[in-house]
C-alpha cells in the first residue's frame, strides 16, 4: 500500500506545478520530448532545452533535484555522459495524460457516469483529503462531500487514485446512464464543477495565444519548440481539470471548443519540428 508521500503521487500528479515555473517546464518537456528519444537525456543537452524557454541552468538543476526527490526522474550515465532517466512511475503518469493532454475527451448527451461514493473514518482525514484532491484535479465532479461524480471514461484512473491511496474498502463505485435532478443538468453542472473557473482557464488560454497562431509564417524547428513548449505547458492542466462535459451541460458562449481547437492547430503545426530540434541536440555526442 501506498501512502500519499510515496512515489503514488508521482505517478498521478502531473498537475502539481504551477504552469510557468521551471518545475511544470521540465514536466511539460519530459513528457512531450525526453520520452520521444528514449526516456534519458543528457545533462548539458537538457540545459540546453529549457535554456531555449528561458530557464536558466541553475534553475533547470534545482527544479530537477525536486523532480529525482518526487521519484520522476533518476540520474543515469549512458555514453559517458551523465543525465537523466524518467522513472518509470513517471512513464506511467505521462501515458496516462497524453489521451488527455493532446485528444481532448468530450461526453455525448447518452454516455455513461462514474458515480463515486465513500465514507472514510476521521483517523484517515488526510488521506480523505487526499482523495478529495485528486478526484477534482482529474475532472471529477462533487456532488456532496462523500458523494462525487465523473464522465465514465475517467472511471480508470479513479480507480487508479483510490488503490494508491489504499482507500479501495472505503469506496463504492456506480455506473449510471440517467442522473435526476431537481432543475436542469445545466444548474446541476454549476453546482457540482467550477465552471467559471474553467472557463477563465480556457479563456486565459486564448487571450495568451490567439494571436500568436494567427499568422501562418515557417518558424524552423527550434523556434517551433520555443513557442510550443509554453503554450503546452499551459495547455496540459485543462483537460484534466475541463472533464469534458456534455454540451447542453454547458452554459451559453462556453469557450472550450474554441480552445480545444487552438490547441489542436498547435500541436499540428509546432509538434514534429520540435521534436526533430530535441533529436538533432540529443544525437550530439561530445568530441
Amino acid at each position: 500500500m501506498n501512502s500519499p508521500t510515496e512515489p503514488a503521487s508521482a505517478i498521478l500528479d502531473d498537475f502539481d506545478s504551477r504552469p510557468g515555473s521551471a518545475t511544470s517546464l521540465i514536466r511539460t518537456v519530459l513528457g512531450a520530448y525526453v520520452r520521444d528519444v528514449g526516456g534519458w537525456v543528457a545533462i548539458a543537452d537538457f540545459v540546453e532545452l529549457m535554456h531555449a524557454v528561458g530557464i536558466p541552468p541553475e534553475s533547470t538543476r534545482i527544479a530537477v533535484a525536486r523532480l529525482k526527490k518526487k521519484g520522476v526522474l533518476r540520474p543515469l550515465t549512458r555514453y559517458g555522459r551523465n543525465g537523466y532517466e524518467v522513472t518509470e512511475q513517471a512513464e506511467a503518469m505521462f501515458t496516462r495524460g497524453d489521451p488527455r493532454i493532446f485528444g481532448f475527451r468530450q461526453m455525448a448527451d447518452t454516455d455513461p457516469w462514474r458515480l463515486i461514493s465513500f465514507t472514510i473514518p476521521e483517523s484517515q482525514r488526510a488521506v480523505r483529503h487526499q482523495l478529495r484532491r485528486r478526484l477534482g484535479w482529474i475532472g471529477c465532479g462533487t456532488v456532496s462531500p462523500g458523494l462525487w461524480i465523473a464522465p465514465e471514461y475517467l472511471a480508470r484512473e479513479v480507480d487508479d487514485i483510490v488503490e494508491a491511496l489504499g482507500l479501495s474498502e472505503y469506496v463504492t463505485t456506480f455506473v449510471s446512464t440517467a442522473v435526476f435532478v431537481p432543475d436542469s443538468m445545466g444548474d446541476a453542472a454549476t453546482r457540482w464543477w467550477d465552471l467559471d473557473g474553467i472557463a477563465a482557464r480556457h479563456r486565459d488560454f486564448l487571450d495568451r495565444h490567439r494571436v500568436a497562431l494567427s499568422a501562418a509564417e515557417e518558424v524552423s524547428p527550434r523556434e517551433a519548440f520555443v513557442r510550443f513548449v509554453p503554450l503546452l505547458d499551459e495547455w496540459r492542466i485543462i483537460p484534466y481539470i475541463d472533464p469534458g462535459l456534455p454540451e447542453g451541460m454547458l452554459p451559453a458562449e462556453w469557450p472550450g471548443a474554441d480552445s480545444v481547437r487552438l490547441f489542436a492547430s498547435a500541436r499540428d503545426r509546432y509538434l514534429t519540428g520540435s521534436r526533430d530540434w530535441v533529436r538533432s541536440v540529443q544525437s550530439r555526442l561530445p568530441v
